[in-house]
């Protein structure tokens, strides 16, 4: 038996050899998640970003960026500690966050950053890289982009979820197992790490609790796909899983109404709208802009957004939500079908006409539907042809869609980042344009002032207005279910940004 100054002696050891600041709780619980689409294995690898909001679920789980959207701004340091910019507007420099390991032990580095870089080919590839001159590895450490001139949107669209580009992953590790083998068994610096993946079914991952920015609070988290909104909804009810993503107005009600469960608004920084990909061919009945118009006239806008949203989205007649910089607002056009039909009439289409296919952004087929009703009560007829995702996508960017397309674009920036895609001849998603708009849009991005380059970004978009490029129809914001089993979502920390993030704050009940 220990004598009481034994006793004493070994209290004040303990009390000596304890941590001096808070210990961080251990990982607890398990977090399910339904989510509205098909997990893409090309959305595990940074370089493959594409031009949506969807990929980063995941890359906010799995990896980290030198800056990114957090609570604090669009720019947040993340992996980088801090950047500064040159005067002359020609160098950036980051310096890294000290002591940042990836998953497999590896140290982050300006290597990999660089290395990152010149692997990236998703969404704006070509754009960062036509004006990044180089990179110079400082040191370990320290990583500057040299650009050919001045850009005033290089943080917008290498800092923000504009681009996948600059999120970074492991060199040696990348460079020892190949592309195929990255997918395959990804290695990132976020706060999970993978666990498994079933493309298209699940993701599980666990907490990385040598994340640099806190230990998550929850052990571990799942992504399961379940593209049909009732199965998300009965999943939810049952228990199986504890958040679901995009449910539209019957289905939302319902999950309101339900005990244990409760509602909370998403707003990616998105706007569902009308695209009209035979606008540009003269035989097109849509290349009349009369008829781009009555298209317009024939939406009912509020009541599309209480059928589908439950009234939380803004009806809108601008392409650029209010919450991006440079967007210029401009109130919906009215639901006046007659109006429609006298347009119609006027440019020669007194009966209507057939046209063709409509195809609404998966998974979005009940507001294909409605839109499909509104258009053919003033006689513009069409066919519904839904489209799983990824082959969707394809169809879009190779430029084979035809007829009318249900379209939403949450490209996140600014005015000029959202319209890089869509509204130049040349965006990945443009199927035509305009010479003196795309004239302004090079112009614009050169221009260092920024009231003169607001004021060309607000004469793009009272073009694209006054031509009806573009039939607007609402800023979005949809529903997600959350069981009361969930203490911190984490929707909305980031605004604008629909998912749950950063993942690391999401919290259970014990």
């Amino acid at each position: 038996m220990l004598a009481r100054g034994a006793i004493v002696s070994l209290l004040v050891l303990l009390l000596l050899s304890a941590p001096s600041g808070p210990v961080a709780a251990a990982p607890e619980g398990t977090l399910t998640w339904g989510l509205h689409v098909t997990l893409a294995a090309r959305w595990l690898d940074p370089s493959d970003t594409e031009a949506f909001i969807n990929p980063f679920m995941v890359l906010y789980a799995i990896h980290d960026a030198l800056v990114k959207p957090m609570p604090a701004g669009d720019n947040t340091p993340s992996l980088a500690e801090s950047w500064t910019i040159s005067k002359d507007g020609l160098t950036y420099e980051f310096v890294l966050r000290k002591g940042v390991k990836f998953h497999n032990g590896d140290p982050v580095t300006a290597e990999d950053v660089k290395f990152s870089f010149d692997r990236y080919r998703g969404a704006a590839a070509k754009l960062l890289k036509d004006r990044v001159r180089e990179i110079q590895i400082v040191d370990p450490g320290r990583v500057r982009f040299h650009l050919k001139e001045p850009w005033p949107d290089f943080m917008t669209f290498y800092g923000t979820s504009a681009t996948g580009a600059a999120w970074i992953v492991p060199k040696k590790y990348v460079e020892k197992v190949g592309d195929d083998g990255f997918l395959k068994a990804p290695v990132g610096a976020g706060p999970y790490r993978v666990v498994s993946f079933s493309p298209g079914v699940e993701l599980v991952m666990e907490a990385y609790e040598g994340y640099w920015r806190k230990v998550p609070a929850v052990k571990r988290l799942v992504f399961r796909s379940m593209p049909d909104e009732t199965t998300r909804a009965a999943a939810l009810k049952a228990g199986d899983v504890d958040i679901v993503y995009l449910l539209s107005g019957p289905t939302a009600a319902e999950v309101k109404r339900t005990s244990g469960l409760r509602l909370a608004a998403a707003m990616p920084p998105g706007v569902v709208f009308l695209d009209l990909p035979e606008q540009w061919d003269p035989k097109s009945p849509w290349h009349d802009r009369r008829v781009r118009l009555a298209a317009s006239y024939a939406l009912d806008r509020n009541a599309l957004n209480q059928a589908e949203t439950l009234g939380l989205s803004r009806p809108t007649g601008a392409l650029i939500p209010r919450v991006l910089d440079f967007s210029r607002a401009y109130d919906p056009p009215p639901y006046d079908p007659a109006q429609a039909k006298k347009l119609l009439a006027e440019a020669g289409y007194p009966n209507g006409f057939d046209a063709g296919d409509l195809y609404p952004w998966p998974p979005y087929a009940s507001t294909g539907e409605t839109i499909g009703g509104f258009l053919g009560a003033v006689g513009i007829k069409t066919r519904i042809r839904n489209m799983e995702r990824a082959v969707f996508y394809t169809a879009l960017a190779s430029k084979k869609l035809h007829g009318i397309c249900v379209c939403i674009n949450a490209v996140y920036g600014n005015a000029a980042s959202r319209m890089s895609e869509t509204v130049p001849s040349d965006g990945s998603f443009a199927y035509g344009g305009y010479p003196d708009i795309d004239a302004l849009f090079k112009q614009q991005a050169r221009e260092t002032d920024r009231k003169k380059r607001e004021a060309m970004l607000h004469q793009i978009q009272r073009l694209l207005h006054e031509r009806v490029r573009f039939g607007p129809i609402y800023d979005y914001i949809w529903p997600s279910g959350v069981s009361t089993k969930v203490v911190e979502p984490a929707l909305m920390l980031i605004d604008p940004y629909p998912w749950s993030a950063p993942v690391e704050d999401v919290r259970v009940k014990k």
